[in-house]
Parts: structure tokens; C-alpha cells; sequence
């Protein structure tokens, strides 16, 4: 039985949102569990077996005394600060001391090069860098105007954070932060053009414990591992700020992935939920879980990218637990959602989270019937829903549609819902195939693709052609070394014409060793289709690999 929700119909009709008028994470999350339970918060190793645990009262202290280092170097209410680290304790502590000063923290991954963190140094007017001395070096010459420099390690321009916070004052009072002051900038993959910085303010902070309480399922004593990377928007709702508001302890792995090694990590630290994408659960539940004694384990749950329904289908059978999946973005956090006390669909993102109204409408903004596709949006104003994308209204406004029946912010993707409230993905607005008439959604081939037994990794576009308008076409990388490319493009066909509708299956496969991917691991479809339209013009350059059928 979930701990959070008995019944998501009465949950949902009785839930309001109590945001308050004031909200500082450090203060009012952080500093009250220190004071009233202090119970575990963060629990931390590494591939060399280090480790490392930590309580709220712990983690408010240290906060404290990197808040106190970083006003004394320039920092206040409202400036951003750049955060970029691995998954080490410090992120946490940073991102907690930004946020007790009023400050705007932008979480980064460390794999961003100079000219990635010049644009977002740039473009934001960050006065603040946190970072490991060994990456300080990707800041050389960017710097000017940045008054707060510390480094993990120290190193030469930078103040060594150690020294900084032993000096740093435990006792600084933490700032006033109003429910709609910034709070926190999210740069996106930048699939498409340059990043765009999506900032959201403290109230957001504040409501993405809804999905820790009802998806999560989380409570004091829950240790939950979510496998995201610092800098996506996931590791905020599943990592900090979630988890943290519900007062359970954050499991937090610094290391590459290896599904032994998962598992292995899962068991040592008596984790209770996991959070991990699909292609990760399609890795680990490849192992002999059996091996393992999973028995803390009673929650797992995926975001990002669709679930197969195979793999969800192999966890559950490899480990008693289903994978409750849910949608989000990093402009909304988590809207839709599967629960613990409801049915789990096949293929659904789920059910809204109590306190949001998403339903799927046309061009016009009226909801559409049950099972009629159109784009999936969120009434507004709901407290998830961004500030906007930073310097940049003209873009922020092109994602709201005024409408008799209100207003929404359009998400960009399309999908369907079922007579029950069901939803169901379709792919983005400009991933869905026009083919001969027919609407593809990309992600429906995608699955079928997965289920076959040669298949690692695929991804699906619209290519164009003179008869059919798009044809489907799928970019497949293999497990094994392909003897036969033509034999197995066929065989692949067939299988996605046995479990989807045979319209759909890709009339032309290419076998690749690896698909374009942005920094945070998502499969770039529109770089294939740029790929695609260029061979257009230069036919000599197709790749000898690829195989029709």
C-alpha cells in the first residue's frame, strides 16, 4: 500500500496547494529538519570506495558557511552563481547555500566545454563559479565580472573551498525569498539552436515535493537513489528538493554506469526507491538481479524517455516491483504521473499530479475527446510552471495559448488521452511522421524496435520522399557485430509489422555504431533528420551501412 495516496480520486479532488508567501529551501526545508528530526539527508560513494554521510544538521551547517563565503565575496539575493560539479557532496551543499542567500544557482554538468559555459557566464551575468580545480582551467578568460570563484581542490585564480567555508560564519542569517523571486536557472540540452535558460521560481521549489509525495512515494526513512546528473532539471525533483522536503535520505553515486555495479550499490545501501531512466533499466535488467538482495527495494520509477513496456515487463517479473514511469519537463517538472495506487497502463505517462489540470487540446485551445491526438498542455498559472525563459519573453510568450477555456502553457508534445484520463505520448510536434496520410509518432516504432532481441539502442524519424511525403525511417545501433545487414533490417521490419500496426514499421533501417546525443544523454532525432536532408543533395555520401528494404 503506498505510504503518500490511498486513493488518487479523493486525493485529487481534496488537494490544494498551500504555496506559501515566503519560501527559502535552506531555512524552511533544509534547517527545520535539522532542528526537529535530523535524520539522515545524504548518503554518498564513489568508484574508489569512498564514502561519506551526512544529516540535515550537517548539511545546514555547511550551507551556512559556504552562504557566509560567498557573500563575502559578492554575492547576494538574485545573482546567479554557477554550479558545476560531479555528483559530490558539494553540489548539494552549494546549491543549498545559493538558495540561503537568495541567490540563483545554475546547475552544470562538468562534461560542458568553454564555449558552453562562456554562453551561460554570458548570457545570465553569472557573478558567481563553483567548480573542481581540475575543470577550472574550461574558465580561463571568462571570468571578469565573476567576483565569487571557489574550487573544489583548489586552484590558481580560484579560492580553495575548504579554506572558504573553514572561514566561512555558521551564524549568517539566511535572506527573505518571496514565493515568486528566482531561484533556480536550468540551461536545456540546446537540441535546437542555442540553450535556452529555463528559471523557475522559489514556489516551484516549493510544489515539486508534490511528486516526491505521490510518485516518489517518499518519507522520513526512504533512501532514494535517482541516477540523474547534477545538471538536469531530474536531479532537482528526485535528488534535492524533493526527497529533502519529504525528509528522506538521498542515495548519491559518483562513478560510471555498470548494471553489476548498480545492483551491487542497491543492495550494500539498503535502497528503498529507484529512480533511473529506461535505457538504464534496460541494461540492469539484463543481470541476474537474483543474485542480489534487493529486499529495501519496494518503489522503482522512470523518467526522461519513454519505458518499453518489455523492459518494465522484465523488471517487474525479475524483481516483484513494477516501474511506475512519468512525464515532465524541465519548464514544468513533473505533471503526469503513474502512482502505487492505481492502475498501470502499458505505453501511459500516467495520471496528473493532484493540484495540476493538463489535458490534450487543438490549435484553438478547446480540450479535445478521449483518444483524439493533439497537444498535451498545462492550465495556468499552476506553481511548477517556469518563470519564463531568461531574457527571452518573446519565446516565453509562444508557449501560451489563450483560450475560452483558459489559459495553457502548450508543452510542445503531442499525445492522446484515454476515457479514463489516461495519457499517452505521441512525440514532439515535430517528430510526428506524415506518411501517406497516415500520423506516426516515432516513439511507438521506437518500442517496437527495442523488443527485438538484435536491438541496443534506436531512434526514429521522418524521411522525406517524393511518393509517401515522410516514410519511417529507423537508425539502429546493434548488440553484435551485424554479419548480414540486409537479412537483419528484414527481420526487423517484420517484427515491428508483428507488434504494431503495420503501417507504421520502418521501410528503410540503417545500422549505426551510435546516435547523436545532447550533454545529458537524449537522442537528437533532429540531427538525424538534418543528416538525412543533406544526403538529399549529396546522394555519393550515404553511408555503405545502411540497409533498405
Amino acid at each position: 500500500m503506498p505510504r503518500n495516496m490511498h486513493d488518487y480520486e479523493t486525493t485529487r479532488a481534496a488537494f490544494r496547494w498551500a504555496v506559501p508567501e515566503r519560501f527559502n529551501f535552506a531555512t524552511d526545508v533544509v534547517d527545520r529538519f535539522a532542528r526537529d528530526s535530523d535524520g539522515p539527508a545524504l548518503i554518498w560513494t564513489n568508484a574508489q570506495g569512498l564514502h561519506e554521510t551526512y544529516r540535515f544538521s550537517e548539511i545546514s551547517m555547511l550551507s551556512r558557511r559556504c552562504a557566509s563565503a560567498l557573500a563575502a565575496r559578492g554575492i547576494g539575493k538574485g545573482d546567479m552563481v554557477l554550479v558545476m560539479t560531479p555528483r559530490i557532496p558539494q553540489w548539494q551543499i552549494a546549491m543549498v547555500a545559493c538558495l540561503r542567500l537568495g541567490a540563483v544557482p545554475i546547475p552544470c554538468i562538468e562534461m560542458l566545454t568553454a564555449k558552453d559555459l562562456a554562453y551561460r557566464i554570458d548570457h545570465a551575468g553569472v557573478k558567481g563559479v563553483i567548480c573542481r580545480g581540475e575543470h577550472a582551467g574550461k574558465f580561463d578568460h571568462l571570468l571578469a565580472g565573476v567576483t565569487a570563484r571557489l574550487a573544489i581542490g583548489g586552484a590558481p585564480g580560484f579560492d580553495d573551498w575548504d579554506v572558504a567555508l573553514e572561514a566561512g560564519d555558521p551564524d549568517r542569517p539566511a535572506a527573505d525569498v518571496m514565493a515568486e523571486d528566482p531561484a533556480i536557472l536550468y540551461y536545456t540540452s540546446g537540441s535546437t539552436g542555442l540553450p535556452k535558460g529555463v528559471l523557475h521560481a522559489s514556489r516551484a521549489l516549493y510544489s515539486w515535493r508534490g511528486s516526491a509525495e505521490f510518485w516518489l512515494d517518499l518519507g522520513p526513512g526512504d533512501i532514494i537513489w535517482c541516477t540523474a546528473d547534477v545538471g538536469w532539471s531530474k536531479a532537482g525533483t528526485s535528488i534535492l528538493f524533493g526527497p529533502w522536503s519529504m525528509g528522506a535520505c538521498s542515495f548519491f553515486y559518483d562513478g560510471p554506469f555498470d548494471p553489476i555495479k548498480r545492483l551491487r550499490l542497491l543492495s550494500q545501501h539498503h535502497v528503498t526507491v529507484y529512480c533511473a531512466p529506461a535505457t538504464e533499466l534496460f541494461r540492469v535488467s539484463d543481470q541476474d538481479i537474483a543474485a542480489y538482495d534487493l529486499a529495501a527495494l519496494r518503489h522503482t520509477v522512470s523518467a526522461g524517455e519513454t519505458l518499453n513496456a518489455a523492459v518494465a515487463q522484465k523488471w517487474r517479473d525479475r524483481t516483484g516491483i513494477p516501474v511506475l514511469e512519468a512525464y515532465g519537463q524541465t519548464e514544468t517538472l513533473m505533471t503526469l504521473l503513474n502512482y502505487r495506487c492505481t492502475e498501470v497502463r502499458d505505453g501511459s505517462m500516467g495520471l496528473p499530479l493532484p493540484g495540476l489540470d493538463l489535458d490534450v487540446i487543438d490549435e484553438s485551445g478547446r480540450p479535445l475527446p478521449p483518444d483524439t491526438e493533439g497537444d498535451i498542455a498545462l492550465r495556468a498559472p499552476a506553481p511548477q510552471l517556469m518563470l519564463g525563459y531568461l531574457k527571452d519573453q518573446a519565446l516565453t510568450d509562444e508557449c501560451f495559448l489563450d483560450s475560452p477555456d483558459g489559459r495553457w502553457f502548450v508543452t510542445g508534445d503531442r499525445g492522446v488521452r484515454d476515457a479514463d484520463g489516461y495519457f499517452y505520448y505521441r512525440g514532439r510536434r515535430d517528430d510526428v511522421i506524415n506518411s501517406a496520410g497516415y500520423r506516426i509518432g516515432p516513439t511507438e516504432v521506437e518500442n517496437a524496435l527495442l523488443e527485438h532481441p538484435a536491438v541496443l539502442e534506436c531512434a526514429v524519424i521522418g524521411k522525406p520522399d517524393r511518393e509517401r511525403g515522410e516514410i519511417v525511417k529507423a537508425f539502429v545501433v546493434t548488440r553484435a557485430v551485424v554479419a548480414d545487414p540486409a537479412v537483419l533490417a528484414r527481420d526487423i521490419q517484420d517484427h515491428v509489422k508483428k507488434v504494431t500496426a503495420p503501417y507504421k514499421y520502418p521501410r528503410e533501417v540503417e545500422f549505426i555504431s551510435e546516435l547523436p546525443k545532447t550533454l545529458t544523454g537524449k537522442i537528437q532525432r533532429k540531427s538525424l533528420r538534418d543528416m538525412e536532408r543533406a544526403r538529399l543533395t549529396e546522394p555519393e555520401s550515404r553511408s555503405n551501412d545502411a540497409s533498405a528494404v
